[in-house]
């Protein structure tokens, strides 16, 4: 069945969900801080809205894809939220990477207006959401998961509902951490097959597909051999990221000092000017 769908943050990620929803047959509905972003999906008959509080009201689903808590948290709660000015009845899917508590503050802010809320984050980067195979993990009530499920096909391959609201971003943060570590060990290993003077390429083609294999290292490890560093994903979404997962544990009295490791490491890469780029450009710190 198509839908009013409402999308809101059209970026690297973003853009691709959402011209996946055009494709689907349903009717977009968009908004981003900056309308260039969102020139092409308006070329394909998506509608644009001035405001979150504009576009709320005209959609049966609103999904949103925007930066940072501070980004979720204005778009959503307030008199000009997406929380307060979507129509009764309507659900409204975050898939940002943000605060597992934040997500239960805006379910509680829903439910208050009979409006559904999903926290629903994903993984996969910009080729999962290019492709339509991203990772999605949701939190919230089973029915709310149930009726969005035909949209999460069309935008992922592994849908999987952890529990009630913040159970998606605490599964993210897990997903995270994961990465954070490895993240350290595909640059790492790269830099000493450098060192050693081998060829990264043929040293990829003896490890990726044995114990040492990951998507981080069959994905991005070709993208540091190639010296591509333009973001999939960017570091200063990475450091957001590590930073929310460092809180809630301290919150559940949980060190990760791997983590915290990966942290401080990124943060060098960052101030060495690299906020902008992809994820992989770690490595430049064992080079440069």
């Amino acid at each position: 069945m198509d839908m009013d769908i409402g999308f809101i943050g059209t970026g690297v990620m973003g853009r691709s969900m959402a011209g996946h929803l055009l494709e689907a047959g349903h009717r977009l509905h968009v908004y981003t801080r900056t309308k260039s972003k969102a020139e092409e999906l308006l070329a394909r008959g998506a509608a644009w809205h001035e405001s979150p509080a504009a576009l709320a009201p005209a959609c049966d689903v609103v999904i949103t894809m925007v930066g940072y808590p501070s980004d979720v948290e204005a778009v959503y709660l307030g008199e000009d939220g997406l929380a307060a000015n979507a129509k009764p009845g309507a659900t409204l899917i975050d898939m940002t990477t943000s605060s597992p508590a934040l997500a239960r503050r805006i379910h509680a802010a829903a439910a208050e207006r009979g409006v559904e809320a999903l926290d629903a984050p994903v993984s996969g980067g910009d080729v999962g959401a290019r492709e339509a195979r991203l990772s999605i993990m949701v939190g919230g009530g089973q029915a709310a998961f149930d009726a969005m499920r035909p949209i999460f096909d069309v935008l992922g391959k592994n849908v999987v509902r952890q529990g009630g609201p913040g159970a998606g971003q605490h599964t993210k943060m897990c997903n995270q951490i994961a990465i954070a570590s490895g993240m350290l060990g595909v640059c790492e290993a790269l830099a000493y097959a450098k060192r050693a003077g081998l060829d990264p390429s043929t040293v990829l083609a003896s490890i990726e597909s044995g114990a040492a294999g990951s998507w981080s290292l069959s994905n991005l490890a070709p993208r540091i051999v190639a010296g591509n560093f333009e973001p999939g994903f960017y570091v200063k979404h990475f450091i957001k990221d590590m930073k929310i997962a460092l809180d809630s544990a301290e919150e559940m009295g949980l060190e990760l000092p791997g983590l915290a490791l990966a942290r401080t490491l990124y943060e060098r890469l960052s101030d060495l000017g690299f906020a902008e780029k992809g994820t992989q450009s770690l490595y430049r710190l064992y080079t440069e």
